[in-house]
């Protein structure tokens, strides 16, 4: 169920194709980043526990 782009079909696809990628990244980025702060955190907290 695609509509009759015409003419622009190439440049409406492309900015579809550009949007999905990026937020895909972001997606990815985000996924990394609370990786990250989840260790830290769990860092900090087993430090916490072993210092007591």
């Amino acid at each position: 169920m695609m509509p009759e782009l015409g003419k622009y079909a190439a440049t409406v696809l492309s900015a579809y194709g550009v949007s999905i990628v990026l937020i895909l990244g972001l997606v990815a980025l985000s996924m990394i980043r609370a990786a990250q702060v989840k260790k830290q955190l769990q860092d900090v907290e087993e430090k916490m526990k072993n210092g007591k």
